[in-house]
């Protein structure tokens, strides 16, 4: 199917193309987005007569939406979520909880516009797309972790898994130390007795 794209649609082509396409995916995604027309001889002479009202607003958009990625692009998100010990999720990040999270921040972000390469099914730090309009794409990092603490101790580079092993080797030195004060002091009690003997 033959359709006039009125916007830059990714992997598909720019505003004013016209391009083949699967009957389903122009009729359930492109015509029904107002992203496309029919490329019939009638809406060609239609989408002549408004491509410059269509660029116009393209720009105006795209300006918002870069202006939007400046503020965006980088930031920090820490997303709470309930993990086993080994650092696996209960379930997983979805391109909602990125939305949400960004939300609750101040930004404004639809589902639809976030990209999660792949699935996020453990703690620690990830990436995330957001496209804010067909040309501008900025990069979002979540900071997945099991409380704010977490969080904190992720954010400055260490994974749970380092911290537990730290934690655990300092308590294994402590009892070490322990065992050695007790086995002194039980040598000094010998060497007393000892004495005491002779």
């Amino acid at each position: 199917m033959q359709v006039i794209l009125l916007e830059r649609v990714a992997k598909l082509g720019q505003m004013g193309d016209v391009v083949s396409v699967k009957p389903g995916y122009a009729r359930n995604y492109l015509l029904a987005q107002g992203k496309a027309l029919t490329a019939s001889k009638e809406n060609i002479a239609q989408f002549e007569t408004q491509k410059a009202q269509l660029e116009a607003n393209n720009l105006e958009t795209r300006k918002e939406a870069e202006a939007l990625g400046e503020k965006l692009d980088g930031q920090k998100f820490v997303v709470i979520r309930a993990a086993s010990d080994g650092g696996n999720l209960y379930g997983s990040v979805s391109p909602r909880d990125v939305s949400i999270v960004a939300t609750e921040n101040g930004f404004t972000v639809e589902r639809k516009q976030v990209i999660i390469p792949d699935p996020i099914k453990e703690l620690g730090l990830h990436e995330a797309k957001v496209t804010l309009h067909p040309e501008v794409e900025v990069t979002v990092i979540l900071n997945v972790a099991r409380s704010v603490e977490e969080a904190e101790v992720q954010a400055q580079g260490k994974s749970i898994q380092e911290l537990a092993a730290e934690e655990e080797a300092a308590a294994e030195f402590e009892i070490a130390e322990l065992f050695e004060d007790i086995g002194s002091a039980a040598s000094d009690d010998e060497d007393a007795g000892e004495a005491e003997e002779k």
